[in-house]
């Protein structure tokens, strides 16, 4: 009887919420969404269980607050389980909070009646409920944004600004905590403005997802809001806004990671009493000479430590003199020396001893500058060491320059430098082990190249570009790597790309775009017609360097040469005929043609690569327009000409461009005069 009567109860209260929630979407007019998105793919039918599960889920889903804005609840019920998520602007107050997801509630079951994914977006918060997982997921198909309609005066100027800004909030968002990913901030910009920004990641994100999220985001900046005063990106994990104006809550509570706790003060001894004692007449004067005995004593002490410490510090300053700092190619210099990094500093004995005294046996490769080895230190971790020439001229100068550089670097698409070592004309560096080695033992290795599919690759391609962004763009200053190649990116035991060998970079102040030099360094095929022939470099110079490697992974051949048979050409002019005649898929590695369904995303790719190695450097995107070409595959290409380098024949009859693929490819959906838009991302 009890459990009968239970279980009637729980009948009637499904039927009362049932009934209020359709009643209320019915009769309530509530505001109209920023946007919303009713997933198709997927409904319901009324009176389902997926329709129960779904009204109880939102019926409860505004008691679970975790005190910072995010919801999320989760019923199954049979195989109908729904997930919910509703996550509001960090700065608001918790009842415009609540107030903003009751109406999203609301709001969205009146818009998407019988779907079972929807979200929907507000300017305080977001509402989103689905029949898949939704929790942790970084998996976005739809991108919306909005953007102010007014012009800046300067678009560089403007963005020079900008980027610094919402880099330093995403890194204090990312690292908000489990509670809270928000961060909110301005900065002084051109002609004395202020540019206020807002970021915030759904808090069940890890750090590294919520900063994933966020870059992908800020990156699009350039394509949708170039020159714009004011734009916003909403996408159900993450969201950025900026504005000339403030438009959040600056006095808003903000989770930040609590502060180291303070070392405990240090109190002398308290001095033990004797009860009952007296002093004797005469030990009074005695104490007060004693005193002022001691004092004169301490005060000489601490004079003399002084001036010992002067002429330390003087000596010190005058030995390091001697190691000249780091200089620009445009000459100023970078104040950092090597003494800087003293604690990176390994023992020689060490090092050699890890390396079984650099045998042949651990030797993993050679270049221009040493050898490379491997090696186990006595705490068991795996190192690569590399040996500087020592008959090198440069050996010195290559050395003290990666040092000081590559120790700023933090990015998991660059190698981490360990440390280094000096001992006599031995100049060694320490590197993170890469169990994979480089990437062109794989893609021109004949057997390994076999089983290197296409998504590999595409993930390696991805990675390495966004290793460039952050030289290029993200770093304290902008670094030009100059050498970028196959064999100076290595894999990690996940097939992580990271970028290597930083002996020939060059360094620049954030507003400074390029340099001259009178050497040329790095690789011949490699390298762009300016530098190669005129000895000027610039950030354009490492995009046609990518260029030629995307050609070459998509390829598995060399630059120099394209084997056709018996027969060699040169790979770019290959690759642009091949463009140009309609039949891209002659210069694609066979391995990628057999049961690959990513024809069309391989023939964009070369589209990409064409784009790279343009012979005008202003016709070539920079490495924050590729990062967008290559996560977004709405965005329309350019037709790309000629490139550089392009080895003509005596037989070359004027074809049509490539239309097979142009055909395919869908327009972006972006428009200057429209104020709200969408971009969506195929499954």
């Amino acid at each position: 009887m009890y459990h009968l009567t239970r279980k009637l109860f729980f009948c009637l209260l499904s039927s009362i919420s049932i009934y209020l929630i359709n009643t209320t979407t019915t009769t309530l007019a509530q505001p109209p969404f920023l946007h919303h998105y009713c997933e198709n793919a997927a409904n319901y039918t009324q009176t389902s269980t997926y329709q129960r599960n779904l009204n109880a889920t939102l019926t409860a889903l505004p008691t679970t607050n975790n005190g910072f804005g995010f919801y999320n609840l989760t019923t199954t019920q049979g195989n109908d389980t729904v997930n919910s998520v509703a996550l509001c602007r960090g700065d608001i107050s918790p009842d415009a909070c609540r107030s903003c997801v009751n109406d999203s509630i609301v709001n969205l079951r009146q818009i998407c009646p019988n779907q079972k994914e929807a979200t929907g977006y507000y300017d305080n918060c977001l509402l989103r409920y689905s029949n898949k997982f939704i929790l942790g997921s970084t998996r976005i198909s739809l991108y919306h944004f909005r953007q102010n309609r007014q012009n800046s005066t300067d678009v560089d100027e403007f963005n020079g600004y900008l980027r610094p800004l919402l880099t330093k909030l995403r890194g204090e968002a990312a690292a908000g905590g489990p509670l809270q990913k928000f961060a909110m901030g301005n900065t002084t910009g051109p002609g004395f403005s202020t540019i206020y920004g807002l970021v915030q990641c759904s808090p069940d994100l890890s750090e590294i997802q919520c900063s994933d999220c966020l870059e992908n985001i800020i990156n699009r900046i350039v394509l949708y809001f170039n020159g714009k005063v004011g734009g916003r990106i909403l996408v159900p994990m993450c969201n950025f806004r900026y504005e000339t104006y403030r438009f959040f809550n600056q006095s808003a509570r903000v989770i930040r990671p609590p502060p180291p706790p303070p070392p405990p003060p240090s109190t002398p001894p308290p001095t033990p009493s004797i009860p009952g004692a007296t002093t004797p007449p005469g030990i009074k004067n005695n104490t007060t000479q004693i005193t002022i005995i001691i004092t004169v004593v301490v005060i000489a002490l601490v004079v003399i430590f002084v001036a010992s410490l002067c002429i330390f510090m003087r000596l010190r300053k005058k030995k390091r003199q001697t190691t000249p700092p780091l200089t620009h190619e445009n000459g100023h210099t970078e104040t950092t020396n090597i003494s800087t990094a003293e604690s990176l500093q390994y023992d020689f004995i060490t090092v050699k001893a890890a390396t079984n005294n650099f045998s042949d046996e651990n030797e993993l490769g050679r270049g221009g500058f040493g050898t490379v080895y491997k090696g186990m230190l006595g705490n068991g971790n795996r190192i690569a060491v590399k040996r500087l020439a020592r008959g090198s001229d440069q050996g010195d100068i290559e050395f003290k320059n990666e040092v000081l550089l590559v120790a700023k670097l933090q990015h998991r698409n660059l190698v981490r430098l360990l440390g280094f070592s000096i001992e006599g004309s031995e100049r060694l560096l320490i590197y993170e082990f890469m169990p994979n080695a480089s990437l062109d033992q794989f893609i021109f290795d004949p057997t390994k190249r076999t089983i290197f599919d296409w998504e590999k690759r595409y993930n390696i391609i991805k990675g390495i570009a966004k290793g460039l962004l952050y030289l290029h763009e993200d770093s304290r200053l902008r670094i030009i790597h100059r050498d970028m190649k196959a064999s100076n990116v290595l894999l990690d035991e996940h097939m992580t790309p990271k970028i290597a060998d930083f002996g020939m970079a060059r360094l620049f102040k954030t507003e400074e775009t390029q340099g001259d030099t009178s050497r040329i360094a790095g690789t011949y095929g490699y390298m762009a017609p300016e530098y190669a022939m005129y000895g000027q470099f610039s950030v354009k110079s490492d995009v046609f360097s990518y260029g030629v490697l995307l050609l070459e992974m998509i390829t598995g051949q060399k630059n120099q040469y394209f084997q056709i048979g018996e027969s060699l050409e040169h790979l770019l002019s290959f690759a642009w005929k091949s463009w140009r005649d309609g039949t891209p898929t002659n210069i694609i590695d066979p391995a990628l043609k057999v049961g690959s369904g990513s024809m069309h995303d391989i023939i964009r790719s070369i589209h990409i690569a064409l784009l790279c190695v343009q012979e005008n450097v202003i016709d070539r995107p920079t490495m924050a327009t590729i990062v967008l070409m290559l996560n977004s595959f709405s965005i329309t290409l350019r037709v790309p000409a000629e490139p550089a380098f392009f080895i003509r024949s005596n037989t070359s009859p004027e074809m049509p461009l490539l239309h097979e693929y142009s055909s395919r490819s869908r327009s972006s959906q972006y428009s200057m005069n429209e104020v709200s838009i969408s971009d969506f991302i195929p499954r």
